[in-house]
């Protein structure tokens, strides 16, 4: 059986093609083609003609949805898993922050059983991304002090070992993706070179890292940075930093929190331009704080976060984002004036590349048939994953 998905405007890597078809059998796209094409007897016709069809969304850093954080354990990872297709994602690196070794090592149980399971209507568990505790401790953030020490030296008073985080690297090596570290502490470089060797991604963040720091960590095979801009070392004319680093190194890819709150506007257009759309990753740094109503309260790990323009702290200070990946969609074309096929370069085809992720990220015969159906506001009407219906908007919303 195949099902011929008939859309007003599908954007297809290279271009927007107006009223296609896009003809799925099993969990691929076998076929794109111009004006409507009728499947024959036995197949499924799918009226979309007045819909815009993206590749589904891959969101490369996610700490929660809808009031779940993935830390908490018991079933996490796969309940917000469950809820991320009605934002059109259709798979996710599950996001810790700097913890405890016994938190971690449950986070990660949790997301090696959801990656073995396969769930009608759930979104893609993709390998962890380790938002880790070898960061620099005054450029934290929201990540708790007492979890944050160096990949090497003697412990700190008060603070975690970091053998015990090195241990559960070793020995959970096969869950994790990404292992987010501030280059400039003490034995980054050193971890740096073993993480690549074990085919780990290295990202850059929460960092003080001059610009000489970081080219040496991309040296040593660091190949993205975490959420740019955000918790860095700033940018400055005579001192580059970690960013000028990122953003003259062509290879390198660069998360970027796409809600205009963290990074303005004008900034992301700046990055985009620099790093081109086939090296930003568009992602949400979403809580559980993300898709709840405004003075919602959820959880960030052990700390307390309302939901208002962002994540809020107790203090007031950011902690995290209350971004979905359907407005980080929006924002890229109505704030930074992108036009439909990069912002879907950035939001599915980027991270596609970025994560080692063949055949997904795109719309073209042979891909996987992952897909987001938007309607004239760009919001989700339905997503597709594996060629079957996900969630439309008939379903029950958060």
């Amino acid at each position: 059986m195949r099902t011929f998905l008939h859309a007003g405007t599908v954007v297809r890597p290279d271009r927007v093609g107006l009223d296609c078809t896009i003809v799925l059998e099993d969990d691929r796209i076998v076929d794109v083609a111009d004006g409507r094409q009728r499947g024959g007897a036995g197949d499924v016709d799918v009226d979309l003609r007045s819909r815009t069809v993206v590749p589904a969304f891959i969101d490369a850093h996610v700490h929660g949805v809808a009031g779940t954080d993935v830390l908490e354990g018991a079933g996490a990872v796969g309940r917000v898993a469950a809820r991320l297709p009605q934002w059109g994602v259709a798979a996710f690196c599950p996001t810790s922050i700097a913890c405890p070794a016994d938190v971690l090592i449950s986070f990660l149980r949790d997301v090696a059983t959801e990656r073995q399971t396969l769930r009608p209507g759930s979104a893609r568990v993709l390998a962890a991304h380790l938002e880790s505790n070898f960061l620099n401790p005054d450029l934290r953030g929201a990540q708790p002090l007492e979890y944050i020490c160096p990949a090497a030296g003697p412990q700190q008073a008060g603070a975690i070992a970091p053998s015990e985080i090195l241990r559960v690297l070793d020995d959970w090596r096969s869950s994790i993706g990404i292992v987010t570290l501030a280059p400039e502490t003490p034995g980054a470089l050193d971890l740096v070179a073993k993480l690549v060797a074990a085919g780990l991604l290295v990202s850059l963040g929460h960092t003080g890292a001059s610009f000489e720091e970081a080219r040496a960590a991309i040296h040593a095979g660091a190949s993205r940075a975490t959420h740019l801009f955000c918790a860095m070392r700033p940018l400055a004319h005579r001192d580059p930093g970690v960013v000028g680093a990122v953003l003259t190194h062509d290879h390198i890819h660069a998360e970027l929190i796409c809600d205009g709150v963290h990074v303005h506007p004008a900034v992301m257009r700046i990055a985009i331009a620099a790093k081109t759309p086939e090296r930003i990753v568009a992602i949400t740094d979403g809580t559980a704080a993300s898709g709840l109503p405004r003075g919602s309260k959820a959880r960030l790990g052990n700390l307390t976060i309302t939901a208002e323009d962002v994540a809020r702290l107790d203090g007031g200070g950011m902690g995290g984002s209350v971004l979905t990946m359907d407005r980080a969609f929006a924002t890229l074309v109505r704030q930074c004036d992108v036009d439909l096929v990069d912002a879907a370069r950035m939001c599915a085809t980027t991270p596609a590349t970025d994560l080692r992720l063949p055949h997904h990220g795109c719309i073209e015969p042979g891909s996987i048939a992952d897909l987001a159906v938007l309607d004239a506001d760009l919001a989700v009407v339905e997503t597709w994953i594996d060629g079957h219906r996900a969630w439309s908007v008939g379903a029950t919303r958060v």
